[in-house]
């Protein structure tokens, strides 16, 4: 029997651990539900898994007993002696002492031998930097079933026109497709969070089979656009843009100039300049960046 088998509470103060809030450590307490989450996830046993947040094992026995091997990356030094000292995990699984955000997707890519498919518990603390690190390293990434706190999720799955459309709304969907697994109740986890979480699936493949011409778009630029015009969302995207200089790198051209350029360049992409962002999908975005990069080209060209 695992320790991750006994009641969580006693097994982390037998063992001298305690949830660290700044790690924003949640534990998930319920066997059934961990492996609910693993059958979500689809593993197969052939798939190599990347686990963020071990914590005591809770996602990762049920994923030893599925996957072909699972690398475990986990930053509580507590938890990493915890697992050394029981010997509790799966020979298939190799613990990794590590902040996740700090790792490089290329180097874990080339460990396990392709594209990576990511499960995780995912600590609430990180929860908005690491999605911006799956977008960063999506071409790595066939999916993501990961668990968020209810807020989070609400933003990535959430549509134009919402108060929860924004930034990392509108970056996801750019790379990648989002889907709602399940809702689990704080009583799921020790301690006990004070919101409803939710588990999802980011699917990445449509980003690794698009061609060439479909990737033809400055993703810096994007980017770019995107949280500009949503830092002032109440703003017109003409007259955010207008007055971020975007043209300003490529050609000396007065306020006058750079208002007409970026105006060219909202009408080419077939925007209404009285347009604000959260009324944009993540394609007229990418349009936009086309189009301002082709103007930037121009204004280079013409000083």
């Amino acid at each position: 029997m695992t320790k991750y088998g006994r009641q969580t509470h006693e097994t982390l103060k037998n063992n001298r651990l305690a949830p660290k809030k700044r790690f924003g450590q949640n534990f998930l307490v319920h066997k059934p539900t961990a492996e609910a989450i693993v059958r979500a996830g689809k593993v197969s046993s052939t798939d190599i898994i990347l686990e963020v947040g071990v914590g005591l094992g809770a996602l990762t026995h049920p994923l030893a007993s599925m996957a072909q091997h699972v690398f475990g990356y986990e930053i509580d030094s507590g938890i990493i002696r915890f697992h050394e000292e029981e010997r509790d995990l799966a020979d298939n699984v190799t613990l990794i002492h590590q902040d996740i955000l700090t790792a490089d997707f290329h180097e874990i890519a080339q460990q396990c031998g392709g594209s990576l498919k990511i499960l995780a518990n995912l600590p609430y603390s990180i929860s908005n930097p690491f999605i911006f690190k799956l977008i960063e390293n999506a071409s790595l990434i066939s999916t993501a079933t990961i668990m968020l706190q209810k807020e989070v999720a609400d933003r990535l799955m959430a549509h134009p026109n919402t108060k929860d459309y924004g930034v990392p709304t509108v970056l996801l969907a750019s790379c990648a497709s989002v889907h709602k697994l399940m809702t689990l109740k704080p009583a799921e986890f020790h301690p006990r969070p004070k919101v409803d979480s939710v588990v999802i699936n980011i699917d990445f493949s449509k980003f690794s089979n698009q061609s060439a011409d479909d990737c033809k778009y400055d993703f810096g630029l994007f980017r770019q656009l995107v949280r500009t015009t949503f830092n002032q969302r109440r703003k017109t995207i003409l007259n955010t843009l207008s007055g971020a200089g975007l043209f300003s790198n490529s050609a000396k051209i007065d306020k006058v100039a750079n208002k007409k350029i970026t105006l060219l360049a909202i009408e080419q992409a077939n925007l209404q300049p009285t347009a604000r962002p959260e009324t944009l999908t993540f394609t007229d975005f990418i349009n936009l960046a086309i189009q301002v990069a082709h103007n930037k080209e121009i204004a280079s060209h013409s000083n």
